[in-house]
């Protein structure tokens, strides 16, 4: 089994910064794509950036040039650092790993969440 332990959520005012972290533990081979999704209440959950082994990265339009995905591929972990934060960021941000477990399967295995709220 894998797990996906996020952290760094929490409150900021409007022009604040925070840096997510997503850490993955267990039966692990290797980790191809990671990814960042949020929801808000009432939408879908939508997916701000994601990047790949190879650390080739993709973003939703309204995040770019704001927010950067990045990982340690060491520590199995994904990093989302969100600057100029706006309160439509407002949402739960989970992590999304595809992940070749040591049995060779592939699986995709989501976080818990982390709140991220956006205001004065």
């Amino acid at each position: 089994q894998v797990q996906l332990v996020e952290s760094g959520g929490g409150l900021v005012q409007p022009g604040g910064s925070l840096r997510l972290s997503c850490a993955a533990s267990g039966s692990i081979f290797s980790i191809n794509v990671m990814g960042w999704y949020r929801q808000a209440p009432g939408t879908q959950r939508e997916l701000v950036a994601s990047i790949t082994s190879g650390d080739s990265t993709d973003y939703l339009d309204s995040v770019k040039g704001r927010f950067t995905i990045s990982r340690d591929n060491a520590k199995n972990t994904v990093y989302l650092q969100m600057n100029s934060l706006k309160p439509e960021d407002t949402a739960v941000y989970y992590c999304k790993a595809r992940v070749v477990t040591q049995e060779l399967y592939e699986s995709v295995f989501w976080g818990q969440g982390t709140q991220v709220t956006v205001s004065s």
